[in-house]
């Protein structure tokens, strides 16, 4: 998720969820040009996806197992806020709803959500949000 601490309200991370990442990732590689390097998920690999001059990762591609089971199969973003609870109490408030529960990884926790038009992204709250770095 880069170097720079997560702002709220930025878009922190983009990845793609499917049953067959290996097909995505070479898709990918083939039409954007990306890189890829793996990551191991324990007993398969999902893929970061890598500009080749930088090998900046700037997406990734995943298995539709495991903690992403029950992601949907589109780009999803992961707009970072400073409170998940309240983001997700909002969210219903507004007439949302959430589509999986509250998630931890490495970095944070995240939560996905859908709008009231039917769209869908993911709530991300990192583990410590700097909230005065720009």
């Amino acid at each position: 998720m880069g170097q720079k601490k997560p702002q709220a309200g930025s878009i922190t991370w983009v990845d793609l969820t499917v049953q067959n990442a290996e097909a995505l990732r070479d898709f990918y590689k083939a039409v954007v040009g990306w890189e890829t390097s793996d990551v191991s998920m324990g007993g398969y690999k999902d893929y970061c996806m890598n500009i080749p001059d930088s090998k900046e990762t700037v997406a990734g591609v995943c298995h539709a197992k495991g903690e992403n089971a029950d992601l949907p199969p589109a780009w999803l973003i992961y707009i970072t806020v400073s409170d998940l609870q309240e983001s997700i109490k909002q969210c219903y408030g507004r007439g949302g709803k959430t589509l999986t529960d509250i998630k931890d990884m490495g970095s944070g926790k995240y939560c996905v959500i859908q709008d009231p038009a039917g769209a869908v992204t993911a709530l991300f709250e990192p583990a410590k949000l700097d909230k005065t770095n720009p």
